[in-house]
């Protein structure tokens, strides 16, 4: 009886030390992107060898590239983080173009994990048009900004931080923040961290925690959530740093006092409703508005509902 209780203890410990090297290569390879790297191939497109290395030792992603497709006015700027990291960006200066409104502010804008700032144009220059300037910038380790770690949000808030002190030493006093998936979700750190003071934000499919947005992504990928996303947070936190179950972005949402603007789609397999309603109820200001969309997963909300998105938009910044 001894004998089999040992074998079934060394098997047991065995497959948890392998679980955890698994977790461990996986959460590295996720948080970590680097220049002239290929796209990496869908699961459909690997062999059985690749398929087995993409399982037990994660895939090797490389920077989105940015594609400059804007068809407004627009110098690329280049802005420096407080920890030394040079990112780079698009800024949209409205005042200088006579064919649309007179100015109004201006709308920082922060993509996805993995995107780049090519990946937020139509929004850019729909708030453009609207009269805005526009900031767009690359997060560090993506597009052409510098770093090749993500730490998703948690680092990056230092980012959002640089950009607003860009345009605040243009003397802008009428300052809006917008950010999808991770870039809504890190904006909201960013004003927890460092007490921003943004006239208002529109955050759109922000995750409520860094253990939700793993499990989010294992979903996608038709893979059980327990144990690997607690795995995968832990070591995700564990080899940038810091405790990863502390990161989220539904409490540092008791620290916006502007007015906001959150919107999710229904659809979205990433991102939960329990975590969109959670991250509404602790906003703390008394100025916010929950709008949802019923024919959008976890995608750009203007390109998928452009009307809808344009009046909604529309009407919060008036």
């Amino acid at each position: 009886m001894n004998k089999w209780l040992k074998r079934i203890g060394y098997t047991v410990l065995v497959l948890f030390i392998l679980l955890n090297v698994m977790s461990a290569f996986q959460a590295y390879k996720f948080t970590h992107f680097y220049d002239n790297v290929p796209s990496a191939k869908r699961p459909e497109e690997m062999s059985a060898g690749e398929k087995f290395s993409a399982i037990f030792f994660g895939v090797k992603y490389g920077k989105k590239k940015v594609v400059d497709s804007l068809l407004v006015p627009h110098e690329t700027i280049t802005i420096k983080t407080e920890d030394s990291l040079k990112l780079e960006g698009w800024y949209l200066d409205s005042q200088n173009d006579d064919t649309i409104k007179p100015h109004i502010g201006t709308v920082i804008m922060f993509h996805g994990h993995g995107s780049c700032r090519s990946g937020m144009i139509k929004e850019a220059e729909a708030f453009y048009n609207l009269g805005w300037n526009v900031l767009m910038i690359d997060f560090r380790a993506h597009g052409n900004s510098e770093g090749n770690l993500c730490t998703i949000g948690f680092n990056e808030s230092k980012d959002v931080k640089a950009a607003y002190d860009y345009i605040g030493k243009k003397k802008e006093k009428n300052i809006v923040l917008w950010g999808i998936s991770l870039g809504a979700s890190t904006i909201l750190k960013s004003i927890s961290d460092y007490n921003l003071k943004p006239s208002k934000i529109i955050l759109e499919m922000p995750f409520g925690s860094l253990l939700d947005a793993t499990e989010g992504r294992l979903r996608t990928l038709h893979l059980p959530a327990e144990p690997l996303a607690m795995l995968l947070t832990f070591w995700g936190g564990a080899e940038q740093g810091f405790w990863a179950f502390d990161h989220k972005p539904w409490n540092y949402a008791g620290k916006v006092n502007c007015p906001v603007l959150l919107q999710w789609g229904i659809n979205d397999p990433r991102v939960t409703e329990r975590e969109i309603n959670l991250i509404f109820k602790n906003l703390a200001s008394h100025q916010k508005t929950l709008i949802k969309y019923i024919h959008c997963g976890h995608e750009s909300l203007y390109k998928k509902e452009t009307e809808k998105w344009t009046k909604t938009v529309g009407d919060f910044l008036k």
